[in-house]
């Protein structure tokens, strides 16, 4: 199942009197790190979490609490899972490639006691590899999928360098006839979409496409020992420090609640107004609730004021009995016995009166606007594999209202 051998095949492991001795020092080191890599991981989530409804708020913390009150954890877990599954392939293939490449250039220097990447290359097992490349290859994008390529023949390489080293046969097959026939028919699938990406002048897109077949022959044995432990590090602290940042980012621009328009018709309401206190103002007089109307106060004028929620015409007041029939636009917080809780996309509350909301439909998300324009054989670089296989959504007439006009306006 893993790969748990810590020198090169076949040499037995010794342990001599100084080894015994400074063993268990390493070893708790060793544990030391996994352990603090083992509680440090689950808080990234709840970190990505949190910055996530505190950037939907908009740096307001009271909007935060009723978000963080309002949102499904289960919502929350749900968009985090989609946005990052692809993180998953990029950490197990890109660790165990350097690993392994480790183990196999530097065999004296590969300790699972004292360095976490020899660690965790050591208690991998193959199915777990085989299980990254299969998510990969659905998750990662067309134009990202050379790379997997690449990733996966030489974790193959490698492996079988390692584990049978007295068979050249198969090294050669699996080392040289296979990352050469994977680039020939890579080439031969890809050949028209990297000339039309650099004939559009893509670059990034061509060189994303036309790189990584050719590459897949040059790592597929060890490099030499003396630079192998430098490198093979350097380039794990580089990811460990890049991929957080890339995640973070990608996941700070996922949706979180569901976007709704809201029609709204406000009407005079003719039973008793509540008797709700007023939460007294710093060095002034009492100011009304959240949920009152400057109609229902005496004194009180329809000007904007500041405060939590906005009026349905895009002020900043609280709505009122006088204004005719408006549609609110913004992501749906909740609905509770009274109320529909919205924040626009100035990040303001609103609570709109339930006996005030004529309609409401839910608004699909805008298509992201692609950043190239190139296809493989009708599948763009941009779409991966399980949105290229799972049924489209049928075209349709978008609804008037999620553009913020009423039904019947021109």
């Amino acid at each position: 199942m893993g790969e748990d051998r810590a020198t090169a095949p076949g040499v037995p492991r010794f342990t001599t009197g100084s080894a015994k001795a400074v063993g268990p020092r390493r070893m708790a080191g060793a544990r030391q790190a996994q352990q603090w890599l083992l509680t440090l991981l689950p808080t990234f989530p709840v970190l990505l979490l949190v910055l996530r409804l505190w950037q939907l708020s908009q740096q307001d913390m009271s909007t935060m609490l009723l978000l963080v009150q309002y949102v499904s954890p289960l919502g929350l877990l749900s968009a985090l899972l989609i946005a990052l599954v692809w993180a998953f392939p990029v950490v197990v293939l890109t660790f165990g490639v350097l690993g392994r490449l480790l183990r196999l250039s530097a065999p004296d220097r590969f300790d699972p006691e004292r360095s976490l990447l020899a660690s965790g290359t050591a208690r991998t097992p193959g199915w777990v590899i085989s299980a990254a490349v299969a998510l990969g290859a659905l998750t990662w994008q067309l134009r990202f999928l050379p790379s997997l390529l690449m990733l996966g023949l030489w974790l193959l390489a490698l492996r079988t360098r390692y584990l049978h080293p007295d068979q050249p046969t198969r090294i050669l097959l699996v080392s040289v006839a296979l990352p050469l026939a994977a680039a020939v028919l890579a080439y031969t699938v890809l050949g028209p979409a990297i000339w039309t990406a650099y004939q559009d002048g893509e670059m990034a897109t061509a060189a994303l496409l036309a790189l990584p077949p050719a590459a897949t022959v040059l790592l597929t044995g060890p490099i030499p020992a003396w630079i192998a432990p430098t490198l093979t590090h350097s380039l794990a602290f580089t990811v460990a420090a890049v991929l957080p940042v890339v995640m973070g980012a990608v996941f700070l621009r996922v949706p979180l609640l569901p976007t709704a328009a809201v029609e709204v018709v406000p009407t005079q309401s003719t039973s008793p107004a509540p008797d709700v206190a007023a939460s007294p103002a710093p060095d002034g007089p009492a100011s009304p609730a959240v949920g009152s109307t400057p109609s229902a106060i005496p004194g009180a004028s329809a000007a904007p004021t500041n405060g939590g929620t906005a009026g349905l015409d895009g002020g900043d007041g609280p709505p009122t009995a006088n204004g005719g029939p408006q549609v609110v636009l913004g992501a749906l917080i909740t609905v509770t016995d009274t109320s529909t809780i919205m924040l626009d996309r100035t990040a303001t509350v609103r609570f709109l009166p339930n006996g005030w909301v004529e309609s409401q439909v839910l608004c699909p998300q805008p298509a992201a606007v692609p950043y190239s324009l190139v296809s493989v054989r009708g599948w763009p670089v941009e779409e991966t594999a399980l949105n290229w296989m799972m049924p489209r959504r049928p075209v349709a007439d978008p609804d008037v209202r999620c553009e913020g006009r009423l039904p019947g306006d021109t």
